[in-house]
């Protein structure tokens, strides 16, 4: 990857796989990853204070390349004017809705810890107003249509877009920086 591109944006719904495939993409171009999550959360699924928030994603980030994932607009200021490229995993309702049925099983059945010691449960995944999959659920047209203003305002002149409509798009991009090697 050229320097013009050393500065990446993954973003997509809830659930659309932005870590996966920035961890990907990260582990093939030797850069360093960041995932928000991470910075975000406190233990006990507390949100760790905006301005400390703030400050863990510009240090994280003062290098001068990195693969970045989330969708945090409290960080939008500090990342998109430095980014260069974003990725938006825009994949269909039932890809996603499916990919958050997968993966909030996988988890709660392995108590994979996240971050901070958090770990989804049955009662937060399925019987609770903050279940993921109530979230995807809500969230995933808003999201579309934010991500899309956002890109045809042209707020961040710097960035070029790659838009990503299927799993399998995404796939073949990775697997065309690990064929060039």
């Amino acid at each position: 990857m050229s320097q013009a591109v050393s500065r990446v944006l993954v973003i997509g719904t809830s659930c659309a796989g932005k870590s996966t495939f920035a961890r990907a993409l990260a582990q093939v171009q030797a850069l360093p990853y960041v995932e928000l999550d991470q910075l975000f959360w406190a233990p006990n699924w507390t949100a760790k204070p905006v301005e400390d928030f703030r400050a863990l994603a510009s240090a994280a980030t003062a290098g001068e390349s990195w693969v970045v994932d989330g969708n945090y607009g409290d960080v939008r200021d500090i990342l998109w004017p430095r980014a260069n490229l974003v990725i938006w995993l825009n994949y269909s309702f039932p890809v996603i809705l499916w990919r958050a049925l997968r993966r909030t099983v996988r988890r709660n059945f392995t108590r994979q810890e996240l971050w901070h010691g958090n770990r989804e449960s049955l009662k937060r995944s399925f019987l609770s107003r903050e279940s993921i999959l109530v979230w995807v659920s809500t969230t995933f047209r808003k999201r579309q249509r934010q991500f899309a203003a956002l890109r045809e305002s042209g707020t961040f002149p710097q960035v070029t877009w790659v838009e990503f409509n299927r799993p399998a798009q995404a796939q073949q991009f990775l697997r065309s920086f690990s064929n060039a090697r």
